[in-house]
């Protein structure tokens, strides 16, 4: 009767306990490690459509798309994703249209100041080139020799 009274007081107790504690604690810790966003999210519409005939709740249509929506994420993802990428390839051709017509246009102003040589642009009133000396006359040269005035001394 002692192993009998101890086994249903003890051990009995203890088992389900430990159960308990597998089932709620360990095994829910290791369903929580699990759990992801996507599952979550198609979780949802199964917990809209549950609530909706338990209650006896009029549900508008517009609920139940977005339950489709949830459920079908990765798809509506990948199109929304396409849409966005070809708006910024878009995006890129015209930035690039526009940069190449930029350099075009530079390119031309460069040309065109380089026609105008506006960086050696002369100023009124300097002088651009060196006076010449007027030309010796008649009384200033030497008379018949080579030597010039020294052929007079």
């Amino acid at each position: 009767m002692k192993q009998w009274w101890r086994r249903w007081s003890y051990e009995v107790p203890l088992a389900i306990g430990d159960a308990l504690w597998d089932v709620l604690v360990v095994q829910l810790a290791a369903l929580l490690d699990r759990l992801t966003v996507r599952k979550i999210i198609a979780f949802i519409p199964v917990a809209i459509i549950v609530l909706a005939y338990y209650h006896r709740i009029p549900i508008p249509p517009e609920l139940m798309l977005i339950g489709d929506f949830l459920a079908y994420i990765d798809v509506f993802s990948i199109l929304i994703l396409f849409g966005v990428l070809s708006r910024v390839t878009t995006i890129l051709f015209v930035i690039k249209q526009a940069a190449a017509r930029i350099a075009l246009l530079a390119g031309s102003i460069v040309a065109h100041v380089q026609r105008l040589d506006i960086r050696h642009r002369r100023q009124r009133g300097v002088q651009t080139r060196p006076r010449r000396k007027p030309a010796r006359s008649e009384d200033d040269r030497a008379y018949g020799s080579a030597w010039g005035g020294m052929a007079l001394a």
